[in-house]
């Protein structure tokens, strides 16, 4: 009997430590709120409903807060964090995200809501990735299962902001490498790029590509210079469609606007341009399940680049500052 014990004791033991190793990998688990907060995802789609029929944009920027979260030291959180004047500049500010990224108030009304049901269970980063699938499906688009288990970072890279994230200037070898940087190979960048199916762009990110590029449909670029004036600083903050058709419905529209010469960035129009993802636009553009399938497995793919875990990093009760 007592041999049978001491054998129920280093099996226990080896799954504990099988936790701990997982922990410190950085493996995340969707059912990692099943006892802690077991109600965290129909909070979470309650919230993010409200927000998207109040907004249809907001679930647009709500996918766009989660992308640069994580292109900036991994999903952690950190793009929420305001300026902490004694410890660090907080990326807000930064230069992708300034006057630009959106949906503060919206993660914050979810946290509030995520607080009143489970007190310090829930990390701020897990709230944005649930929000970006929910804002997702709220536009017809495909749903996936996110990974959950991540901790808030206690700290915020304005600097990392400002090198990390792809500009809407870049060119496609830029936009490989950028993605490659973050362990994203150039098909999750083209099915991550599909995101562009949906919300809006301002004006001064797009006047280069309108005004001076060749690879653009010239009645379109025509059409977009009617709302973004060429001289800089004049209607930087106007907005147009980054899909004209759709812009509130998650399809594959993007995809066809590309084919045809009509992406509204730079940065679009690159994966259709004589170049090696030319073949994959295609391919979304006449498959709108194939877009899906990528989409959604890239989506997985970006939500685990770097957590925090275990004991790294906090439980932040306010989205918007440390604890303490």
């Amino acid at each position: 009997m007592a041999k049978f014990s001491n054998g129920c004791l280093v099996v226990a033991l080896i799954c504990f430590l099988a936790l701990l190793s997982r922990a410190a990998n950085g493996q995340l688990s969707s059912t990692f709120y099943s006892s802690t907060c077991p109600n965290l995802q129909s909070i979470v789609r309650s919230a993010m409903r409200q927000a998207v029929n109040s907004e249809q944009r907001m679930g647009a920027s709500i996918v766009r807060l989660f992308f640069h979260d994580c292109f900036v030291n991994g999903c952690d959180g950190s793009i929420l964090l305001d300026d902490a004047t004694s410890n660090f500049i907080g990326e807000k500010t930064a230069g992708p995200n300034n006057n630009s990224v959106r949906g503060y108030d919206v993660i914050d009304t979810i946290k509030t809501n995520v607080e009143s049901a489970c007190p310090s269970a829930v990390s701020c980063a897990d709230i944005v990735a649930l929000a970006a699938r929910d804002s997702v499906v709220l536009l017809g688009g495909p749903t996936w299962t996110v990974p959950l288990g991540r901790r808030d970072a206690t700290t915020a890279s304005f600097n990392a902001a400002n090198s990390d994230l792809p500009s809407p200037a870049s060119n496609l070898s830029q936009l490989i490498s950028a993605f490659s940087n973050k362990g994203l190979t150039a098909q999750d960048m083209t099915a991550l790029s599909g995101a562009h199916t949906i919300g809006q762009a301002r004006c001064v990110t797009f006047r280069d590509h309108i005004y001076n590029d060749t690879d653009i449909d010239s009645a379109f670029a025509t059409q977009r210079q009617g709302n973004c004036p060429s001289a800089s600083g004049s209607g930087d903050d106007n907005l147009a469609p980054l899909d004209l058709q759709t812009p509130v419905v998650f399809d594959n529209d993007y995809y066809k606007n590309l084919v045809v010469r009509k992406g509204l960035l730079h940065s679009d129009q690159e994966l259709f341009n004589n170049g090696s993802q030319d073949s994959l636009v295609r391919q979304y553009r006449n498959n709108n399940t194939a877009f899906s399938s990528d989409f959604t497995a890239a989506m997985i793919k970006m939500g685990n680049i770097s957590p925090l875990t275990g004991t790294s990093g906090e439980i932040r009760v306010n989205c918007r500052k440390v604890n303490g």
